[in-house]
């Protein structure tokens, strides 16, 4: 089981700082009180703390609520893939079947505090609020896209593509939910291995091509802080262009 530290007290959802985020679209107070009434509670978690191990049933979904987290599949060698990075705001656990052991793990980059709901519970924000079951199903949809790009990435980029797409994705990802600084830069705790399990390829390959992207000024990591100095430039290196960024909900 995941490491806790001391069980903090439980943010009221209307209170939820992220509810105050332009990137997520509101919610009547009548599906804020519902939620309320679902959620069983706030958990504290170290960086490197597991929230779930691949084959085990947790029962139990999660709202990120601060923090960054990724999902990941390993091979009986060893080897890692991530699937995807999580930000605040995002919903963890849409990606099982009810009742089934989960097929990917989750592990947290940082620091993180996220809210609990029981799994068997989220039948009945189906039966009992469809506006908020089609926000769940629109969850799905969007981190599905997500993990498209990433594929694409994986089959068809060329390593300098690959790395220059994830920097601004997430760049993009960390402004929406409020985390980018007033001199423009972004928390940033992916390492250079987290790159290379999320985009097929080698340490050693990952930081020579970073090498060359850092020396050609298109971006700067430093003390955990990402700047992108060039953004359209990566952007057409990446052959990568964000759609319009829309309101999202917030579970």
């Amino acid at each position: 089981m995941p490491r806790k530290y001391a069980t903090p007290a439980s943010v009221p959802c209307a209170q939820c700082p992220l509810r105050r985020v332009g990137a997520f679209s509101a919610n009547t107070p009548e599906e804020i009180a519902f939620i309320q009434q679902l959620k069983s509670g706030d958990i504290v978690l170290g960086a490197g703390a597991v929230l779930s191990r691949e084959g085990v049933n947790i029962g139990q979904l999660h709202t990120l609520l601060e923090g960054w987290a990724f999902r990941f599949r390993t091979l009986s060698s060893g080897a890692r893939q991530i699937l995807n990075f999580l930000l605040p705001g995002d919903f963890i656990g849409l990606q099982e079947r009810l009742g089934a052991h989960s097929s990917h793990g989750v592990e947290l980059l940082t620091t993180a505090r996220l809210c609990r709901f029981p799994a068997a519970r989220l039948r009945e924000l189906y039966t009992h609020h469809p506006s908020l079951g089609y926000d769940v199903t629109w969850i799905a949809a969007h981190e599905e896209l997500i993990v498209d790009e990433n594929l694409v990435s994986v089959g068809q980029r060329t390593a300098m593509q690959r790395i220059a797409m994830l920097l601004i994705h997430l760049y993009k990802r960390a402004c929406s939910v409020g985390l980018q600084h007033p001199d423009g830069r972004v928390p940033f705790p992916v390492t250079q291995q987290h790159m290379a399990d999320a985009l097929g390829l080698s340490l050693v390959h990952t930081n020579k091509t970073l090498h060359r992207l850092r020396t050609s000024g298109h971006f700067a990591i430093s003390n955990g802080m990402l700047a992108l100095k060039r953004p359209e430039a990566i952007s057409r290196l990446a052959d990568y262009y964000a759609r319009p960024l829309r309101e999202r909900p917030l579970i």
